[in-house]
């Protein structure tokens, strides 16, 4: 019985070992030049390196601290991602190539408050400044007090007990942000502001709570996801009702998709109804290879033809998504956030060609990047 033992034993190792996933890259693993990467985050605290020529999980870098909210900007040179986590509360710099991290800052900066970034923040263009908003509330014995925003900038090359190079005063809520090229910071709150990262003035770029379109109601925006897109644009959405007269009658009301975007280059704007409200939708991103088609993401995938104003495909998915990314050729669509699998679809065909599970729990309202080494 015992050698009968035996031999079941080695037959199970046997196949067991057959059916073993693939052998995950070390941690000191160094991207290669030239390919394309997606990275992710989530639950319990990992960073994951996804090789989009395989589509296959290419190696994880496990992180300090909690996590939450998980949101990654990278810098302009693709070796550094810089993760908000700890519960809104910490931003840390992870170089890429050896999963070691190389920065570190505490929202927190002030004797006495906690403050928190609620998804602000991001790399300059140039990649030697680190931006946040701080949201800090005073902590006192008796009450807490709310106190004003900040916009604090921080060196990038400062370490891991970075300090404020600069402070300023900010409006509230205000959550993403990009860089552009000639250094202006881009920042989405009550409107759309652009600010000049050495002064600290902010300035209305594109009206939102206060847009004055005729016949249109305001604004409602809701987006967290803080994207470093193929177009080089600083895009969110918003829904709105447009009313056939001065009325402004509910009923009769067309119900509208839009997009907010600033060009990163330029520096132009654009404010465009891309279709219908018939669905939510938590993210959304404009083709790489096709800028007139939209498409948008949480309970189904959804394609629109933004001259004509109209849906034109959707997909159904196994679950929700909040997070869209494109491949570089923009042939292909990336889904993430809610659970621990990222979803393949083909953006022409709109049909799923793959899911790549990630090791560990939920990647949660993380936001993911695409780029090229």
């Amino acid at each position: 019985m015992p050698s009968l033992n035996k031999a079941c034993g080695l037959a199970a190792f046997a196949v067991l070992s057959a059916c073993s996933l693939p052998v995950l890259a070390d941690e000191n693993t160094a991207l290669q030049d030239g390919h394309e990467y997606m990275l992710t985050t989530n639950y319990p605290n990992n960073l994951h390196v996804i090789d989009l020529a395989t589509e296959s999980l290419y190696k994880t870098c496990k992180m300090p601290d909690a996590f939450g909210p998980g949101t990654v900007q990278l810098s302009p040179d693709r070796k550094t991602a810089y993760v908000l986590n700890n519960h809104y509360a910490d931003v840390y710099g992870v170089e890429l190539d050896s999963c070691k991290q190389v920065f570190h800052a505490s929202i927190t900066q002030q004797p006495g408050e906690k403050a928190r970034s609620m998804f602000a923040f991001t790399v300059s263009h140039d990649g030697k400044e680190l931006y946040t908003i701080a949201n800090p509330t005073q902590m006192l014995n008796d009450r807490y007090e709310v106190k004003q925003p900040r916009l604090d900038v921080y060196a990038t090359d400062a370490g891991m007990d970075a300090k404020p190079v600069r402070s300023f005063p900010a409006p509230r809520q205000l959550t993403i942000m990009q860089s552009g090229d000639d250094g202006t910071l881009y920042v989405a709150g009550a409107d759309v502001y652009k600010v000049d990262v050495t002064s600290g003035k902010f300035d209305v770029l594109i009206p939102s709570r206060h847009w004055k379109r005729p016949n249109y109601s305001a604004p409602d925006v809701l987006y967290v996801w803080n994207q470093q897109t193929y177009r080089h644009d600083f895009s969110l959405l918003y829904t709105a009702a447009k009313f056939k007269d001065k009325k402004q009658d509910p009923a009769t009301a067309e119900y509208l998709y839009g997009l907010f975007s600033v060009d990163l280059k330029t520096g132009k704007t654009e404010t465009t109804d891309f279709g219908p409200l018939t669905e939510i939708y938590f993210s959304g991103m404009r083709s790489p290879k096709d800028p007139n088609l939209m498409f948008g993401v949480l309970n189904r995938l959804a394609k629109y033809d933004i001259k004509q104003k109209k849906l034109i495909q959707a997909a159904t998915l196994d679950h929700s998504y909040y997070c869209i990314s494109f491949n570089k050729e923009g042939s292909k669509i990336y889904l993430a956030g809610t659970f621990n699998d990222v979803a393949i679809f083909d953006a022409e065909t709109m049909k799923q060609t793959g899911s790549i599970k990630l090791p560990g729990g939920d990647m949660a309202i993380t936001t993911a990047q695409i780029f090229v080494r």
